[in-house]
């Protein structure tokens, strides 16, 4: 099975690169063809499971390869443009460029991905720098309860703020010992193990810290705004 799996609709289509904030390019029939996933609650099996028992979550099925999903574009990130803010509510706010991130502590992982349609591969080894080294740097303020993660496609997904921090949350910028591939979000992307896959955001530029939980780009088109895959939380619950 190749490499380079993508979702029943057409992902290669070329799309011009959209203004940073202003989300991605949608290529209409991959977000139509979702969309009707989560109003149709598609794949949802209603057996609840359970992380400490069960390593495969309810409704998903074993790969071995990684499938390449996304919406249509895959940045080219030189390194030497690389930069990485972390903003928002924090005291702190920070930046750093590729020389300047690779001198953070670094970390070795290795977790399981659960995409939210239906695949799951087992062992995958992470390097990068803890989630936690970041927000130690930038000391969240008081009131700061979520993040929302922005790409260089114009891509947004929310987490919680202990979602976020959880130990084994990375900013990966190696899998498998080599230097994390364009297709899957290279330079940098997130990997948050214990939610479905679409909260790992690809090709990430910005950490903004928030002050209360908003949706990003699938949760504002009926998926779930947390996404834990062991309770099934694909769609939202509206």
């Amino acid at each position: 099975m190749s490499d380079h799996i993508h979702d029943p609709a057409p992902e290669d289509a070329t799309t011009a690169a959209p203004p940073p904030e202003a989300g991605p390019a949608e290529p209409t029939k991959l977000t139509a063809t979702k969309t009707r996933w989560a109003r149709e609650h598609r794949f949802l099996t209603g057996r609840p499971g359970q992380p400490a028992r069960d390593r495969l979550p309810p409704g998903q099925h074993l790969v071995q390869d990684w499938p390449v999903l996304d919406l249509g574009e895959q940045p080219d990130v030189p390194l030497a443009a690389f930069r990485l803010d972390v903003t928002g509510a924090v005291e702190a706010p920070a930046s750093w460029d590729w020389t300047a991130f690779m001198a953070l502590p670094q970390t070795r992982r290795v977790s399981d991905i659960h995409c939210v349609t239906t695949w799951s591969r087992y062992d995958n080894a992470w390097q990068g720098v803890t989630t936690r080294t970041l927000l130690d740097i930038v000391r969240p303020t008081a009131d700061a309860r979520a993040v929302m993660l922005r790409s260089h496609d114009g891509y947004t997904t929310n987490l919680l703020l202990e979602d976020f921090a959880d130990p084994d949350a990375l900013i990966a910028h190696s899998w498998e010992g080599a230097p994390l591939s364009r297709v899957h979000g290279g330079p940098v992307r997130v990997v948050v193990p214990h939610l479905y896959f679409w909260k790992s955001a690809k090709w990430l530029r910005k950490i903004e810290v928030i002050g209360a939980d908003k949706a990003g780009f699938w949760e504002r088109r009926g998926y779930h705004m947390r996404g834990e895959p062991w309770a099934e939380q694909r769609y939202s619950d509206d």
